[in-house]
């Protein structure tokens, strides 16, 4: 449940940065890249659940990109925005490595372990 509770900060906070740091990422108002932060976090929460063990780190990272790649790209063109693949591929890129972060956290405290 941590997992969750710091992927619900972290994935808006990385999009909003994304929306600030790339030009081929704009959203016309703060309340885009926040649902999307959203969507990020229980999908990839999910995904922790379904693929995150210790042998499986590199595994569950690289199926977090594409997922945030697709889902970044898609849930932008149902809003009125402005992001590219490139940008997206951008924002996944740099949620990914908090992604690497929170992995390895998840993993060396032992919360990936089913009971």
């Amino acid at each position: 449940m941590s997992g969750l509770v710091m992927k619900l900060f972290m994935c808006p906070i990385g999009v909003i940065l994304a929306w600030i740091m790339f030009p081929n990422v704009f959203y016309t108002t703060i309340f885009q890249p926040i649902i999307i932060g959203f969507i990020l976090a229980v999908s990839a929460h999910l995904m922790e659940i379904l693929i995150l063990r210790k042998l499986t780190f590199w595994v569950s990272t690289i199926a977090d990109f594409i997922a945030a790649t697709l889902i970044v790209y898609f849930v932008s063109q149902l809003q009125v925005t402005y992001v590219t693949f490139f940008g997206a591929i951008l924002t996944a890129l740099l949620l990914t490595i908090t992604e690497i972060i929170q992995h390895r956290w998840l993993i060396k405290s032992g919360k990936t372990k089913k009971k």
